[in-house]
């Protein structure tokens, strides 16, 4: 197992320095096991394809952020589940703590956005935006459906729900996407404060002109996402 992780973090490794080098298209197979010195017989052993080790990057190093972070925020004692799913929890809870999460994150992509630059730029089958959209969707979902226990809201239908967490998925990606592609690109820092500007402030307002504008419909408004009881 050991000696498959080296070969994976090999792979990755060139991967990444390729990727900050040259289009991900021209990119083949055979670059990536002469950057790191293994053959081809190698990579797919471990690999299906090049669009699977930009996907396992991903994978490994936000796993990995979130133990560390997880660590850190111990309070969180749920036995029955993993600390990835359990931090995952915690940062979607509150304001403060969903803020925290989004800095660290934010800070990772920062960090690491000569590779994500490119990586967000794949498209078709396998791509990382369908990825990453896979894996911020239960984040959506779950702080929803928080926010909603929290103020006394019942549950929405299924296909509502599926609605709210792909078109949040689809807007962060292209806020994250934007905001990277940009050569200077801000401070991971602004970028949140500029998020929760948008999400605290505007939402805010829209919700009082709904209010006034629609008065007491507002509540037969809302009311077709409900579940039924």
């Amino acid at each position: 197992m050991a000696d498959a992780n080296i070969t994976k973090h090999a792979l990755a490794d060139a991967m990444k320095k390729l990727m900050a080098e040259m289009p991900f298209d021209k990119i083949t197979i055979t670059h990536i096991c002469e950057r790191c010195d293994m053959n081809r017989k190698s990579f797919y052993y471990h690999f299906q394809d090049k669009y699977a080790l930009v996907n396992w990057i991903f994978d490994t190093e936000l796993s990995a952020l979130i133990q560390q972070e997880s660590v850190k925020y111990s309070q969180i004692t749920d036995s029955a589940s993993s600390p990835s799913t359990q931090y995952i929890h915690k940062i979607s809870l509150s304001s403060d703590d969903y803020r925290m999460g989004l800095d660290i994150f934010s800070q990772y992509f920062y960090q690491n956005r000569d590779f994500y630059r490119p990586a967000l730029q794949i498209k078709g089958q396998n791509s990382f935006s369908d990825h990453f959209r896979e894996f911020l969707h239960p984040i959506f979902q779950f702080r929803i459906e928080t926010l909603l226990k929290q103020h006394g809201c019942p549950p929405v239908k299924n296909q509502y729900m599926t609605f709210y967490t792909e078109t949040l998925s689809d807007t962060f990606i292209n806020a994250l996407e934007r905001w990277l592609q940009k050569k200077d690109c801000m401070p991971p820092e602004e970028f949140v404060s500029m998020l929760f500007t948008l999400i605290n402030n505007v939402s805010y307002a829209i919700c009082r002109e709904f209010s006034a504008d629609y008065g007491q419909e507002s509540t037969e408004f809302c009311s077709a996402c409900r579940q039924p009881y």
